[in-house]
């Protein structure tokens, strides 16, 4: 799809929408590239990053109808979340719906995140065979904690939006019908607010918060790759396809 991901800008906001509704949002490798791009190459005057999902959901995560080999799909993902958290501009996640997979690290990555009460966050990379990545092994445990965080990666259970508030996880889960004034309203104030302040102040947090992110963002890598290779992400994937529980062999 040519607008698989919809890129606007008005009056300082520049919003992303990802636009595979029939698909809740997977995403796929040239997705994650306009996404990086979008977000690197924000035009002189830009004061927010909105990122949001087309129809019920923010995105399930990378797409599994296809082959998934090699660095180039992480090196693609890596690229993305590098590049939200070096933003000099405020990057606010609208999560209208299910955040999955990598579409939860990158709802996750960004500075404030904002769901509907009904959305729900959730780390199912076991269930397939794989491992959390996105910067999800960092991000998560900043947030919330080890063990919490061991929790969700580990038995990848969902998380509904009003309990990853309650833990801190996310900024704020209001109620469905609040949700699209809500998100104008905290844009709104980030857009007329003060910028070069902002900047220095998302720098310093990031620093505090995740100085270990790059690390963390090379290990996935290379760990994920490994994983990419195994028998259990084979029959993971294709149980997942078929739509039955899989039968890992630990291999």
């Amino acid at each position: 799809m040519d607008d698989a991901v919809l890129v606007a800008d008005a009056d300082g906001v520049r919003t992303i929408t990802w636009n595979d509704p029939d698909r809740l949002n997977g995403l796929t490798g040239v997705m994650l590239d306009i996404a990086s791009d979008a977000v690197e190459q924000a035009p002189d005057g830009t004061r927010v990053i909105v990122f949001t999902g087309a129809g019920r959901g923010f995105s399930t995560g990378a797409r599994l109808d296809g082959p998934i080999s090699g660095t180039e799909p992480m090196d693609r993902a890596n690229r993305l979340i590098r590049a939200i958290v070096a933003s000099p501009v405020p990057v606010v996640a609208a999560v209208n719906g299910p955040a999955a997979g990598f579409g939860c690290s990158v709802a996750l990555a960004a500075d404030l995140t904002i769901a509907k009460e009904s959305a729900y966050f959730l780390l199912p990379f076991t269930s397939i065979g794989l491992m959390p990545d996105g910067g999800a092994t960092a991000v998560v445990a900043a947030s919330i904690g080890r063990a919490r965080a061991s929790a969700m990666a580990l038995l990848g259970e969902r998380l509904p939006a009003t309990d990853a508030a309650a833990a801190g996880l996310v900024h704020r889960a209001v109620p469905d019908d609040d949700f699209a004034a809500e998100v104008d309203r905290l844009v709104g104030r980030l857009a007329h607010g003060a910028g070069v302040a902002y900047r220095s102040t998302k720098q310093a947090i990031a620093a505090a918060t995740l100085p270990h992110l790059d690390d963390a963002l090379d290990r996935e890598r290379d760990l994920q790759v490994r994983l990419f290779d195994t028998a259990d992400f084979a029959e993971g994937t294709t149980a997942f396809l078929q739509k039955r529980p899989p039968v890992f062999e630990g291999r």
